[in-house]
């Protein structure tokens, strides 16, 4: 091969790289956003510069004028605006987050997560406290955050517990939790439009089907009228649950999933050909 083809080669491959780092970030930024207000101000700064472009190539000055000042001094509006999701992206990034890697760190948190979750869940089915409680996985869950009362509390059996207390002004709504935060309280769920849903499962069952269909999120639901403990995911209904089989689906849901995720990314492309 002569030296030319060599350097050919060479830019060639840098070239790739390059497309194929940008291609990442710009992944990595819309996980970011992704169930968030961001993506409905990501589709506005789209059209302003989808009309920037067409005024550019028809050749209508004043319109063309207009955009280049929209899109001149709204890079600091972009910065105010996105400064929720600017901040959480560096905080990713800080934490060696970015690039997804699952560490220990995050495995010990949602085993903690866990643990005050069937805790508080097995307290209340003793007493028969109606609970509903979702967790969010990959599919944001702002839209249904927006209808509660925002706490961004740490999560603990202790604080779940107290929020489902009878006629305290949390206890009617679903609990939303993210990671080891409790994001809000009593917020409202979508109701299953499933007609062969049983008749004996009350509103909390029918919300937390509701949103396992529209969602990845994982729904706790505790009776208050027989106490029994149920977890709904993917439009699955898993009822009478007891507590080493709540702790078995939530461990294998939130932990081994991540460690399955985690190690498909590291093995992808990596195993030999036999």
């Amino acid at each position: 091969m002569f030296p030319g083809e060599d350097f050919q080669l060479l830019r060639y491959l840098v070239q790739i790289i390059d497309i194929l780092v940008v291609t990442f970030v710009i992944y990595k930024l819309i996980m970011i956003i992704k169930g968030t207000r961001a993506v409905q101000l990501v589709k506005g700064i789209s059209v302003i510069l989808a009309v920037w472009f067409l005024s550019s190539f028809f050749g209508l000055r004043t319109l063309q004028f207009l955009m280049q000042q929209v899109v001149t001094f709204g890079l600091l509006g972009i910065i105010i605006i996105f400064q929720p999701e600017l901040r959480r992206g560096l905080e990713q990034i800080g934490r060696g987050r970015f690039f997804g890697r699952t560490n220990v760190v995050e495995e010990e948190e949602a085993s903690r997560s866990i643990d005050a979750i069937v805790k508080s869940a097995t307290y209340m089915a003793k007493r028969r406290i109606g609970a509903l409680i979702s967790i969010e996985r990959e599919t944001g869950m702002n839209d249904y955050v927006e209808t509660g009362i925002g706490m961004n509390s740490t999560l603990t059996s202790e604080l779940l517990i107290n929020i489902f207390i009878p006629n305290t002004p949390l206890h009617d709504g679903a609990v939303i939790i993210k990671g080891n935060k409790i994001l809000a309280a009593a917020c409202y769920l979508p109701l299953s439009e499933n007609p062969f849903i049983s008749k004996e499962l009350g509103t909390r069952h029918r919300a937390a089907l509701g949103i396992s269909e529209v969602s990845d999120s994982i729904t706790l639901v505790v009776s208050e009228e027989t106490g029994a403990i149920s977890l709904t995911k993917s439009g699955e209904l898993h009822r009478d649950l007891n507590e080493e089989q709540l702790r078995q689906l939530l461990e294998k849901e939130l932990i081994d999933e991540m460690k399955h995720v985690t190690t498909s990314r590291w093995q992808w492309g990596g195993k030999k050909n036999e």
